[in-house]
């Protein structure tokens, strides 16, 4: 991304601390961007950090549960008294659920996946939407799958069902801005080097997997595109 000029903006990203999370906050913030880096895990985002400012980066640090309390609320207020525009918003917190027949998932598994998966993420485009207006252009991207995405498939379902919820919601959200200079992406990344690949798929090799850095290019991408283009992008058909 370094053809990318972020400067002057602010981004969020939840999920920051790992991952493709991490892969994306540490590029926003390579070019430019003030990263507003969320996720569970103080230790893991003070790593981020460093790595932010060795990049000649800046980022706000985040430690925050996404389903506790009215902490988007909160997080929200403060960021209004902040900050004038809210730029960029990387949905990209989540969790893989239990992997079972749907009449075997445990009810407080189930609960905590859609929670996380979709409600947390409507909770944040509710309280962020007055600072995404506010933005000269404000991107707001989804992580998705092509599982629940495109296709079903046996034992994933409060995952699957999750995403597909979730593509549902932004393409929702698309149809409500497209009057505005709010421009709505999903990305698909595919099978990648990440914790929850390796909680999905125990018995695979993660060498054999691309690096979480592989995003980037279909970040860019979303990131310039025009509000005519496909709101959902895979990693796999950029790269076709």
């Amino acid at each position: 991304m370094a053809d990318l000029d972020l400067t002057g903006k602010t981004a969020l990203v939840t999920g920051a601390s790992r991952g493709l999370g991490r892969s994306m906050a540490l590029s926003l913030a390579k070019a430019g961007a003030h990263v507003l880096a969320l996720a569970r895990t103080p230790g893991a985002l003070e790593e981020l950090d460093d790595a932010v400012r060795e990049a000649g980066g800046t980022a706000s640090l985040i430690p925050l549960d996404l389903i506790e309390g009215d902490g988007i609320e909160r997080l929200a207020e403060a960021l209004t008294g902040r900050f004038e525009a809210l730029d960029i918003l990387i949905l990209n917190a989540a969790v893989l659920g239990e992997l079972a027949p749907l009449p075997d998932i445990d009810p407080k598994v189930w609960n905590h996946t859609l929670d996380l998966n979709v409600t947390a993420n409507w909770r944040l485009i509710r309280a962020l939407d007055p600072l995404l207006r506010r933005a000269k252009r404000a991107d707001v991207i989804g992580m998705t799958s092509n599982v629940g995405g495109n296709s079903s498939r046996a034992f994933w379902g409060s995952y699957a069902i999750s995403k597909a919820a979730l593509e549902m919601l932004l393409e929702t959200y698309a149809e409500e801005t497209v009057r505005t200079e709010i421009e709505v992406s999903l990305i698909d990344p595919g099978a990648m080097r990440t914790d929850m690949r390796a909680l999905a798929m125990p018995g695979e090799d993660p060498n054999t997997l691309p690096s979480p850095d592989e995003i980037i290019p279909v970040l860019h991408h979303v990131l310039t595109r025009e509000k005519a283009d496909p709101i959902r992008v895979s990693r796999k058909d950029f790269q076709a």
